[in-house]
């Protein structure tokens, strides 16, 4: 078997069986098995899966593991000479696995491999790669300087500047959404780590991967549609488990005197959101609704302390 490729679906049903038609339709140069770990979806997911596509292994749980254990969980039942993590909110382009696949066997030295993601009217998504967090990074983050620069190298580094996404080009981070790692090189790290349950696992792995010789790269060749958000649509809980992913992926890489700087900045980029919501909200009443999402989201800012601070004291798990 060429590549496993593996999706976790919660409650998106239809876009996942989408995933799957397009994932089976458009990969016919490699050999490809598909493994759908669903997280206890209570839209029907997992019957619809079942009864439209028998040959799919199924795995579906009783609780919701989260995204990176749910994949680690796939990942166990692989037979692929390669993993390909691949949300459920997307739809494949034009041979993109094949793609993929075949670039990785002409490059072995890379180990990790994404693509090119585009929202659903077909315009870049450039959440298919990242820079390296920084201090750097995280101060004009905090500071309002990556808003105010959008798309500077400077100013907004981990965006990786203004590049659309159409060079094949090294990078530090593969997002998760389409992300193809060499299997005994997953093997070897591990997985994800456990502990990041949503938000910031892919950017450990690569991290990992990267002290172990690893270079991920962008291959634009291999296109995706990547809706982006589908299984997380409330604003709140899902901006919560971001900075509490951030949290974590800070304490575990970093020095604990710059971790704390990170994860300060975390709490001024939020006031800097409830600041600029609260203002807009006083000449724009449409903005009231805002004002009061970012009053709620730093009110629990204790959320993503705590996480870092969980990070910190189970040390770093072996991984």
């Amino acid at each position: 078997m060429d590549v496993s490729t593996i999706i976790v679906s919660y409650n998106t049903r239809d876009m996942t069986l989408e995933a799957i038609r397009s994932a089976l339709r458009q990969t016919t140069r490699v050999s490809q098995e598909i493994i759908v770990v669903d997280n206890d979806s209570s839209d029907g997911s997992a019957e619809a899966i079942a009864a439209e596509f028998p040959e799919v292994r199924l795995i579906a749980v009783r609780e919701n593991l989260g995204f990176g254990p749910a994949n680690n969980l796939g990942a166990k039942e692989a037979i692929g000479e390669y993993v390909l993590l691949l949300n459920p909110d997307t739809i494949t382009l034009d041979h993109a696995i094949d793609t993929l696949v075949e670039f990785a066997r002409a490059h072995p030295e890379h180990a990790i491999y994404g693509g090119r993601t585009l929202f659903g009217d077909r315009s870049l998504n450039a959440a298919s790669a990242w820079g390296k967090p920084s201090l750097w990074s995280m101060v004009c983050r905090a500071s309002g300087l990556s808003s105010v620069f959008k798309g500077s190298m400077f100013f907004e580094p981990e965006s990786l500047g203004n590049w659309q996404r159409d060079s094949v080009r090294e990078v530090p981070i593969v997002s998760g959404c389409f992300l193809l790692i060499d299997r005994a090189v997953w093997e070897r790290l591990g997985g994800f780590d456990d502990r990041f349950r949503m938000y910031a696992e892919e950017f450990d792995l690569c991290l990992r991967a990267a002290r172990e010789g690893a270079r991920p790269i962008v291959v634009p060749q291999a296109t995706i549609v990547h809706y982006g958000g589908a299984s997380d649509r409330i604003v709140v809980e899902q901006t919560i488990r971001h900075y509490s992913g951030r949290a974590q992926l800070l304490t575990k890489h970093w020095p604990r005197w710059k971790a704390g700087l990170g994860v300060l900045c975390l709490d001024l980029w939020a006031l800097g959101k409830l600041l600029r919501s609260l203002l807009l909200a006083r000449f724009q009443p449409a903005h009231r609704e805002l004002w009061r999402t970012w009053r709620t989201i730093f009110a629990r800012r204790g959320e993503w302390h705590a996480a870092g601070s969980a990070m910190r004291g189970a040390g770093d798990g072996g991984r």
